[in-house]
């Protein structure tokens, strides 16, 4: 065999290919990991608990940062947003093990090694500062999070070390471009929803949540009624922007018909000894039938829930 022919052999042999095999079986597991919880967020999954001795994953999930954005009033759930970036790092993967790209496969196996490391290096800053979070802000552990963000540094050391790099010097450097970049995003997102940040109106007194002010409509005002009469309650904190949108999902007319207890220790008629005989962790939190679910639910999903019978012909809907 010609040396020009073993040359051309090395080329299409980039990086190393355990190291794909590796990357394809961790962001199977994080896609996993990732979409179990934006479906139970979203409701379409039974809700599941920390396993191992971690029992904060309510908390977690439904502290202020467990919502990445709201688009026309329905919530993307953070994990929503990990589940995303390991279906990209499973595509970059994959890509040089296609056999349609055999004829270019050395530009797509160094470009996707590329994409692989940026992601990656992406992922595990923004897992630090999730990590941060659940230390000095949430002061909870999530099981699932804390996963994830194992993941994320595995898939950055196999990125780093399995592509074989000429020159680490000009990747470590885009690395260190990504993660100034990603950090300080991330800090921006951390202070933004920050409800000790939040700026209270000099009219308000502390401890009063916002006022809602979406109207509600025939059904809505009934399944809160229904609601109530099944003694089903509410547990809120008024500076929790999650339980803000549960409200207006009901409406005003509506939501004055719901059993909403304050949770908060400085909220206006805080029943804070109620929440903590009921073990109450995350908000907002109902209780249905003498079962608890913490989230924003659907007005469909608390029909299912409560075994209400009436109309469904919501206002959101």
């Amino acid at each position: 065999m010609s040396p020009s022919r073993i040359v051309s052999q090395r080329r299409q042999d980039l990086g190393s290919k355990w190291a794909r095999v590796a990357a394809l079986a961790v962001s199977t597991i994080g896609a996993i990991d990732t979409g179990s919880i934006t479906l139970d967020r979203w409701g379409l999954f039974t809700s599941f608990s920390c396993p191992g001795g971690f029992q904060g994953c309510d908390k977690v999930l439904s502290s202020p940062w467990a919502t990445f954005l709201q688009i026309n009033g329905n919530p993307i759930p953070l994990s929503f947003i990990g589940l995303l970036a390991y279906l990209s790092i499973f595509s970059l993967a994959i890509v040089p093990f296609l056999p349609w790209t055999s004829e270019n496969k050395y530009e797509l196996t160094r470009r996707t090694w590329q994409g692989l490391f940026v992601v990656s290096c992406g992922m595990a800053v923004f897992s630090l500062l999730l990590i941060w979070l659940m230390i000095f802000k949430i002061e909870a552990f999530c099981f699932f999070c804390l996963l994830s963000a194992l993941l994320s540094f595995s898939l950055l050391g196999l990125s780093f070390f399995g592509a074989g790099w000429d020159d680490y010097g000009k990747i470590i450097f885009r690395g260190f471009i990504v993660c100034i970049l990603i950090f300080l995003g991330g800090l921006i997102w951390i202070a933004a929803l920050d409800p000790s940040n939040a700026k209270v109106p000099s009219e308000e007194k502390l401890g009063i949540p916002p006022v809602v002010v979406s109207n509600s409509g025939p059904a809505e005002v009934s399944l809160a009624k229904y609601l109530t009469s099944i003694d089903a309650v509410m547990y809120s904190a008024y500076w929790c922007p999650h339980c803000h949108d549960q409200k207006e999902m009901f409406g005003k007319q509506a939501v004055s018909e719901l059993q909403v207890v304050e949770c908060a220790e400085d909220g206006q008629n805080s029943q804070r000894s109620l929440c903590d005989l009921k073990g109450i962790q995350g908000f907002p939190t109902w209780e249905i039938n003498g079962q608890f679910d913490s989230g924003v639910k659907s007005l469909q999903k608390l029909s299912d829930l409560s075994g209400y019978k009436g109309s469904k012909v919501f206002s959101g809907n």
